[in-house]
């Protein structure tokens, strides 16, 4: 295949921290190094070094949306960056949110004739629900959502229950389930490393760790483990727990912690930048506790089942889809009584906990230099799709609208090219 220059486009980046901003940092690092060539788009933070990318990234204007969905919104709609994404000569687009980032797309499509290629990575309709108020207003952006999705030429999903639940929003079309991968190497870090991250925290050998990394927010599922393990002391069982990560919700989550008397044995660790640290957890903890059925792919299973450490999640959720109970993973409920079961029943078996995690390890385990591979197989695919024109027409009003903003951000550059001004 000919080396392909990718556009990817993401509302949240470095120095934002999440699921789908760790994909488009390694989409973009795996094309770079084993195929093709890469630049990412992405709304502008202050004070921001992206010197250490080996990839080009554009940063394009933006405002301070954080107290409100957790990064800056993008305002897309610069003749500057048109300019730059001009000069870049793309092969493909390939979208990574639903909203500003593929309205972007679609506006870039119609100034550079290329295909969009979108992936579906969250629940949307959940963020949705949480930042908007009145049903009005979220009906309309679930609406905006599906319209943008239908509009790109050709729709991926992180896993089949993100798929479903897109469907479930109003999306009619056909879309491909194109899984992310993780960028931990399979294996332990070394022991000296693990020393040191833990130990501030009281953890006494021979006492089950459990583990969880991510945003802390309500919809992970995070009021099921906290009462979990209120069950399990009172029956007596010694554990610690730590969360690792920041998030909107934390500091109701450890006031609620300390109302249930936990603060002995359950502990708040910051959000950690460096992914080794992030490893060396991984791999103090027995086992990963994640009951969520907000996340539609569920990274950080994977993450851990790449330093040998199984996970217990809800069954049927998205996140548990290539797990088989009791060999890979535990399934349980979506309550707390199901899942102090099936600690309650480990505590004293570390054994079947190590057991589970080295068949996580070598059964659910996906790279991302193998997810991406795929993925840049199937762009030259699209690409060839989209010059056949086999892709439907996108002739919708706000298309239309995307043309004008297009011809006159090109035309405001025009002018400023021979005017200088």
């Amino acid at each position: 295949m000919e080396n392909l220059h990718v556009c990817l486009i993401n509302d949240s980046f470095p120095p934002t921290i999440d699921g789908v901003a760790n994909a488009v940092v390694n989409y973009a690092r795996v094309i770079t190094e084993k195929h093709g060539s890469a630049a990412v788009l992405t709304p502008y933070y202050p004070d921001t070094d992206d010197s250490r990318y080996p990839f080009p990234v554009l940063r394009y204007p933006s405002i301070d949306t954080q107290k409100l969905v957790g990064y800056r919104a993008g305002i897309p709609f610069s003749a500057e960056l048109l300019k730059k994404t001009e000069d870049a000569h793309f092969d493909i687009i390939h979208s990574h949110c639903p909203v500003t980032s593929t309205m972007l797309a679609r506006m870039l499509r119609a100034q550079l004739n290329l295909p969009v290629v979108f992936t579906y990575h969250t629940k949307f309709d959940v963020d949705i629900a949480k930042s908007l108020r009145g049903r009005m207003l979220q009906e309309e952006a679930v609406r905006l959502l599906v319209q943008n999705v239908s509009a790109c030429d050709e729709v991926w999903t992180v896993s089949r229950g993100a798929g479903e639940n897109l469907c479930s929003l109003g999306y009619d079309g056909h879309y491909t389930v194109m899984p992310n991968g993780v960028d931990f190497p399979v294996g332990r870090v070394p022991d000296e490393l693990i020393a040191e991250i833990t130990a501030d925290y009281d953890l006494p050998s021979g006492v089950p760790v459990f583990l969880f990394v991510g945003r802390m927010m309500w919809y992970k599922g995070v009021r099921i483990t906290l009462d979990a393990l209120k069950r399990l002391r009172s029956a007596g069982h010694d554990f610690r727990m730590v969360f690792v990560g920041g998030g909107t919700d934390k500091d109701e989550i450890v006031r609620y912690a300390e109302s249930l008397a936990l603060t002995d044995r359950v502990f708040f660790s910051p959000p950690l930048q460096n992914r080794e640290h992030i490893r060396a957890w991984y791999c103090r903890a027995d086992l990963f506790l994640f009951p969520s059925t907000f996340d539609t792919n569920g990274l950080v299973v994977r993450e851990a089942a790449a330093c040998g450490l199984g996970s217990v999640l809800i069954r049927g959720s998205c996140a548990a889809e290539d797990i088989t109970d009791g060999r890979t993973g535990l399934l349980i409920e979506e309550n707390a009584e199901s899942m102090a079961a099936v600690l309650s029943a480990l505590c004293a078996d570390r054994a079947a906990m190590r057991r589970i995690g080295q068949y996580a390890q070598q059964e659910i385990y996906l790279s991302w230099d193998d997810a991406v591979a795929r993925a840049y197989d199937r762009y030259g695919a699209v690409i060839e799709n989209y010059r056949a024109g086999k892709y439907p027409p996108h002739e919708r009003r706000s298309d239309e609208i995307f043309h004008w903003i297009s011809n006159a951000l090109d035309l405001q550059n025009r002018l400023k090219a021979k005017y200088g001004k």
